[in-house]
Order: C-alpha cells, then sequence, then structure tokens
C-alpha cells in the first residue's frame, strides 16, 4: 500500500520560509542547505521547502491552489493560535469564522502559500 508521507512547497527562500515553518511549528528542521528545508513530524508526516532558484527545480506549474491544514481540537484553541500568530506578524488570509466544518481560519506563508486551521473531522 502506498502512503504518502512528504508535503513539498516551493518557495523563494528557503532559509526565511524555514525561520517562519520554524515558529510556526515550534521546532527546528532537520535538515538545512541553501536550496531546501525539511521538517518531520511525530506522526510521520514530513515538510519540505524547496527553492524555486534550484538548478534541481523544473515545474511549469503556478499558483497557490492547495493548503496545508492543521488539525487543532477546539475552538478555543483555533482562536488562540489565531491571535498567537497575528501577534507574531504572521499574515492572516481568512480572520476565524464558522464555516460548515467547524471554526477555521486561513494564514500565508512568505510565499502565499495557505495554511488552514480547522478543527477535526467529526
Amino acid at each position: 500500500m502506498i502512503s504518502p508521507n512528504l508535503l513539498i512547497l516551493y518557495v523563494g527562500n528557503p532559509a526565511a520560509s524555514g525561520r517562519f515553518y520554524e515558529q510556526l511549528f515550534g521546532r527546528a528542521p532537520v535538515a538545512q542547505s541553501p536550496g531546501f528545508v525539511a521538517f518531520r513530524f511525530e506522526n510521520g508526516l514530513g515538510l519540505g521547502l524547496w527553492s524555486t532558484s534550484s538548478p534541481e527545480f523544473v515545474s511549469s506549474g503556478t499558483g497557490h491552489r492547495s493548503e496545508i491544514a492543521i488539525v487543532v481540537d477546539d475552538d478555543a484553541a483555533i482562536d488562540a493560535l489565531h491571535e498567537t500568530w497575528k501577534a507574531a506578524g504572521v499574515v492572516i488570509e481568512q480572520p476565524p469564522f464558522t464555516a460548515v466544518f467547524g471554526r477555521t481560519f486561513v494564514a500565508l506563508d512568505p510565499d502565499g502559500h495557505r495554511i488552514r486551521v480547522c478543527p477535526p473531522d467529526k
């Protein structure tokens, strides 16, 4: 059975994006080079930040049509995380509101990738 375990975001400045995500996640990257930064999580998922100017980067895609979703236990925790990120200067694209699936908000990383915070599936 195939089990995806790595998400890669293409970024303009891996070091700056790495610092951004280090602040968001409260953890240091597990690997860093001039063109790539990687994080690993307890659930086995990895996040890679790959430089769009790396000679190995080949893509004709554009735009940010996906999201990283971070599941948070309850509405109060979602609102608290929003306030923490906002105070830290994180760009908030969509402030907290209650959608059909529950309380949520969307932040942006330095390259405009969407980061949605939401409750667990019910």
